[in-house]
């Protein structure tokens, strides 16, 4: 088995108490002390602080890079303003989905995109061979931290009273004590937050303070995972992958307007053609739903779906109980013609048929901050 990697906050984790577990490569707190479900609650009611230094942090340089990049996503990528940022997807050209990340404009003729752990590697190699050789692909070694709550504003505003002038998915650049961070008002919680993008060597001092704060507590992968489910956002690997296309997985927001068919820069994107005539007819078989539990048995990640007559319809692909919801929460893929909302619907946990019903998502009120 290959070693696993460590992030900058390796050591801080330990002497928190941290349960490190393998994730993606690295060795990563699960929970501290407190435990999962009240991390999940303090990050609701007050301010949690996550190390997402393991995401995949790179710059991409050369010339009209946002032209380039829009050769291997189906966002908008022209389009995107100065000190934005916005969520894409590499397309496979069967129309499935690579990777989803995160792409900013900082204004200085880069693009900053975060990627994921787990797809790190595969997608620096996609830039590197998808895009001609006058663009540079920079990996970078940086921490990323995620303050993440309705208190995340008080917090930041004692340390980097600029950035809370930001709104949702703006970007900026910044300092901390006089460290100099990147910043996006943004996070995968559905709460108001920051991600903190801070040189490694610093990474240890920026989390500390902030930790030191009476509102923030330390908070591990488990209570990521419960807090985006609740918020209706897919895990790669899990809710999206190179089987499931953007139609499929309710995510036609993220193929921009002027990539779709009667749009300025149509197609030109990995798997178009597939996309897009999914786009315009509607012909999709399966679709992510949400779904809502009875009673408090969680209905976890690969439980086989039913109808009402007894005919498979499709999987859960993640599941748990919602601590905020108060009962079992999941997402999933039905048969289209199983996917309206208040559908009853049947997951099979250990030889019993649990009823769920199709529900909106998020499952709570987002709190992004929108100004």
């Amino acid at each position: 088995m290959s070693q696993l990697k460590r992030t900058p906050l390796h050591d801080l984790h330990l002497e928190l108490g941290g349960k490190m577990v393998p994730f993606a490569g690295y060795e990563m707190p699960v929970q501290y002390p407190l435990g999962v479900k009240k991390e999940h609650e303090h990050t609701r009611a007050a301010c949690g602080l996550f190390d997402v230094s393991h995401m995949g942090q790179i710059l991409l340089h050369g010339p009209r890079p946002a032209e380039a990049l829009e050769t291997l996503v189906c966002a908008d990528i022209v389009g995107l303003p100065e000190g934005m940022q916005r969520y894409a997807l590499f397309t496979g050209h069967e129309g499935g989905i690579l990777d989803d990340l995160m792409v900013a404009n900082p204004g200085d003729g880069v693009l900053y995109l975060v990627v994921n752990a787990a797809c790190k590697e595969q997608d620096v190699a996609l830039l590197e061979t998808g895009l001609v050789d006058e663009h540079r692909v920079e990996v970078l070694e940086r921490g990323l931290l995620a303050l993440q709550g309705p208190k995340a504003v008080d917090v930041m505003r004692r340390y980097c009273p600029q950035a809370c002038e930001m709104v949702f998915m703006q970007h900026g650049r910044f300092e901390i004590d006089g460290v100099s961070v990147w910043v996006s008002r943004s996070g995968y919680t559905g709460e108001d937050g920051f991600e903190i993008s801070v040189p490694a060597s610093e990474t240890e001092a920026v989390a500390r303070r902030l930790l030191a704060e009476e509102e923030v507590e330390a908070i591990g992968l488990g209570a990521r995972d419960s807090l985006r489910l609740e918020a209706g956002l897919c895990l790669y690997g899990h809710d999206i992958d190179t089987e499931t296309t953007p139609v499929e997985a309710g995510l036609i927001w993220a193929i921009g307007k002027p990539r779709r068919h009667g749009g300025e820069r149509s197609a030109g994107f990995p798997g178009a053609d597939v996309i897009l005539h999914q786009v315009d007819a509607r012909d999709h078989r399966r679709k992510r739903v949400g779904l809502l539990g009875e009673g408090r048995a969680p209905v976890r990640e690969g439980a086989e779906l039913y109808s009402e007559s007894g005919q498979r319809i499709g999987e859960v692909t993640s599941g748990g109980f919602g601590p905020s919801v108060g009962q079992p929460v999941a997402m999933g893929y039905v048969d289209v013609e199983q996917a309206d909302l208040g559908t009853t619907v049947y997951a099979e946990v250990r030889g019993k048929r649990l009823p769920m019903v199709v529900s909106k998502m998020p499952f709570v009120a987002p709190g992004y901050y929108r100004g």
